[in-house]
């Protein structure tokens, strides 16, 4: 059994448009989140008004420590006015809630998909 968990990483931008993509692993972890932050705040900070699409791959997520799961939060207490569409592909039934809980604390619009392909196609849409 395997305890590895974190986050890979990916940003894209074109103009103000901002393209995030999260794969996340285990059981996250506060430092995990340290690791997290710094990137996605640079790359948000350094466009004028961004807009935010954000595609999370949580089909290996285990969940959250305590901590970790108050980070995700922070995150999106910050920078919520920024993001525009949030596509949670995922394979477990609590990862549909916390797509539902992900709307509370963002301005844009937040969707669980179980098929990858539906997640893309919903999120590069207009």
């Amino acid at each position: 059994m395997s305890n590895t968990h974190g986050f890979t990483v990916g940003i894209e931008r074109i103009g103000n448009d901002i393209f995030l993509s999260l794969k996340a692993k285990g059981t996250l972890t506060h430092q995990d989140y340290l690791t997290i932050t710094p990137l996605i705040d640079s790359a948000i900070a350094e466009v004028k008004h961004p807009q935010v699409n954000v595609f999370i791959d949580g089909t290996e997520l285990d969940g959250w420590e305590a901590r970790a799961a108050w980070d995700d939060l922070k995150i999106g207490l910050k920078h919520g006015n920024e993001f525009r569409k949030i596509a949670i592909y995922g394979n477990k039934g609590w990862q549909k809630f916390a797509g539902k809980i992900a709307k509370w604390f963002i301005n844009g619009d937040s969707q669980y998909f179980e098929d990858k392909d539906a997640a893309m196609n919903w999120l590069l849409s207009e």
